[in-house]
């Protein structure tokens, strides 16, 4: 074997060495994300009934219908969480660790599993938050939708997530706006089918 060859060999040997050992980048998070996503994530494979508790818009679908919430599937980056409005499966929020805070995302399917116009809004942390609570201003994506969609109003949306043990709070608010949904969860209920879009 002359020089060249074994410098060949060599440099290949190492390659491979260096390859086998290689990771993938570590997910950074901080200790009230971790311990808020991780709040969710004991409730994996549990559903949980709920009411509107605040609304200052007055009475709406909301109000009259069943709403169940649904901690569906569970990693160690992303929960899916479907909100059913009694036959509607359209609503699942997704929770993602981003490596930059936590991220809620509003997916919106139609019943045959197509992407609804309005999908895929929602923010990202801007703060520490709390062990129990986060919030999630509207990130650049979803006020641009929002203004394609002619709902300029809604780019002042924060969405925030309360865990405690006997309670689970979804919240909308902005200037003028308020609406709040309460779910128990002391009293688990049966897991629906399920949304749209996704399969059991």
């Amino acid at each position: 074997m002359n020089k060249l060859s074994a410098s060949l060999l060599v440099a290949a040997t190492m390659f491979a060495s260096s390859a086998a050992v290689a990771r993938p980048a570590p997910l950074v998070s901080i200790p009230t994300h971790d311990a808020f996503f991780d709040k969710i994530k004991a409730h994996c494979g549990k559903a949980y009934e709920g009411k509107v508790t605040l609304d200052n818009q007055g009475p709406s679908a909301f109000s009259e219908a069943r709403l169940v919430m649904h901690v569906r599937r569970c990693n160690e980056r992303e929960l899916q969480v479907p909100f059913h409005v009694g036959k509607d499966a359209s609503r699942t929020w997704i929770i993602t660790k981003t490596g930059s805070g936590l991220s809620l995302k509003h997916d919106h399917r139609h019943k045959d599993g197509s992407d609804d116009k309005s999908t895929m809004y929602g923010g990202h942390t801007v703060d520490a938050g709390f062990n129990n609570v986060q919030s999630f201003p509207a990130d650049q994506y979803s006020k641009e939708l929002f203004i394609a969609h002619q709902i300029p109003q809604s780019a002042g949306n924060t969405w925030q997530m309360f865990i405690y043990e006997d309670k689970f709070t979804y919240r909308l608010v902005r200037e003028g706006r308020e609406f709040r949904v309460d779910f128990d969860l002391t009293k688990p209920v049966k897991a629906p089918k399920a949304p749209w879009g996704y399969q059991d």
